[in-house]
């Protein structure tokens, strides 16, 4: 695929961080895991993909969540935030609010609905995308800003509905690689200027582990998340009563290592284009994988979680109401259905995004029949 060249101040940028990843290879006897220069190609201060000031979300950035398609999205799941917080009170926490829209639809959906919660916390790292968020916010619910409050850490303590939208997807991966004799860590290397693949072998520690339980072929190479599963257990530590709900591209554990499945998940989107060399100019380009959702669940219930409910995101947003929502701008009003219409048929679609994004809850001090799951439950495939 030919993808298009950065400009000068963009190229300057990426060099920059590459040249900063490359001292930390050197300081570290040449290798570092997959992992590690995720976590820095994405979220080194001031460098990486998501603390740059690019544009990453929408027609001008390098890709569309389905906050950014339709408000029909947030309307949607603000349905399922509802009825947790009726169980459990307490507030929202949104991990990882990336261009605030998300927050905006959820906040004034709650607002229509008389669940407003108190407080609305994002947990987000990233100062640039902070100030994005705030100005979201201020320009399409400026009543609701008093209520956000934005977090550095997750709170000790928490009651209400986690939410989380494309999140998990983001979290570094470590890249492994089974032979038949061995299980070996796929890293990066700097030579030639450039960045390389290099294996490196494992026999103990958790990456190990987790990579031994699995059943795989010779030969074959995917991704563990252990990030994930340690911010699932975190969560889990500091939710008293509520629901964690999360949204992301990915399979249960079979599907996630199919056989065929053998090149793994890995994925970067630049300019609205996916391809998969995680080298290409670091900086400029998201680095995604697949989510392991059985791996989230085990997580969870590891911790003293339950599982509220696993099916895809069409069948969580016809359980939540999309349906009714859309019907409430007549038909005949063609100039504003047909937009939303087609930004539904995007979030529904087997072909776009209905069938590969899933939804997944994670319950603790309740035990109703959630909402989104009440139709369509998958967790056989979990």
């Amino acid at each position: 695929m030919s993808l298009p060249t950065p400009g000068p101040e963009a190229l300057a940028h990426s060099t920059a961080l590459s040249h900063h990843i490359a001292d930390v290879i050197h300081q570290t006897d040449g290798w570092i895991s997959f992992a590690r220069y995720m976590e820095l190609a994405l979220y080194a201060p001031g460098l990486g993909y998501y603390s740059g000031g690019a544009a990453k979300f929408g027609a001008a950035g390098d890709f569309v969540t389905a906050p950014e398609i339709s408000p029909l999205f947030g309307r949607s799941l603000a349905r399922q935030v509802a009825q947790v917080l009726q169980i459990c009170s307490g507030d929202v926490l949104e991990a990882g609010a990336g261009s605030g829209r998300l927050a905006c639809d959820l906040l004034n959906e709650l607002a229509t609905l008389g669940c407003l919660p108190q407080h609305y916390y994002i947990l987000e790292l990233s100062a640039d995308l902070r100030e994005r968020q705030r100005a979201t916010i201020l320009k399409q619910a400026p009543k609701m800003l008093a209520r956000v409050e934005w977090l550095d850490r997750l709170p000790e303590s928490f009651t209400g509905c986690v939410v989380g939208n494309e999140v998990l997807d983001a979290m570094p991966v470590n890249v492994v690689h089974w032979t038949q004799d061995a299980v070996f860590e796929r890293g990066v290397a700097w030579a030639d200027n450039t960045f390389v693949w290099h294996d490196q072998a494992i026999t103990s520690g958790r990456l190990y582990d987790a990579a031994r339980a699995l059943d795989v072929p010779a030969g074959y190479v995917s991704e563990i998340n252990l990030a994930a599963s340690a911010f699932i257990k975190s969560l889990a530590q500091c939710l008293q009563c509520g629901a964690l709900v999360l949204i992301d591209y990915g399979f249960g554990e079979r599907e996630y290592y199919h056989p065929q499945r053998n090149r793994g998940t890995l994925m970067c989107h630049y300019r609205h284009r996916a391809h998969d060399d995680p080298f290409y100019f670091p900086g400029l380009q998201d680095i995604t994988a697949h989510v392991d959702f059985t791996a989230i669940a085990v997580a969870g219930i590891e911790a003293g979680m339950h599982l509220g409910g696993y099916t895809s995101q069409a069948q969580f947003l016809i359980n939540c109401g999309i349906t009714d929502l859309l019907a409430q701008t007549p038909a005949s009003d063609a100039g504003k259905y047909l937009p939303q219409a087609s930004a539904l048929q995007k979030l529904m679609s087997p072909a776009e995004m209905g069938e590969l994004f899933k939804v997944i809850a994670l319950c603790k001090g309740m035990d109703p029949a959630l909402l989104g799951f009440v139709q369509g439950d998958q967790q056989r495939k979990l």
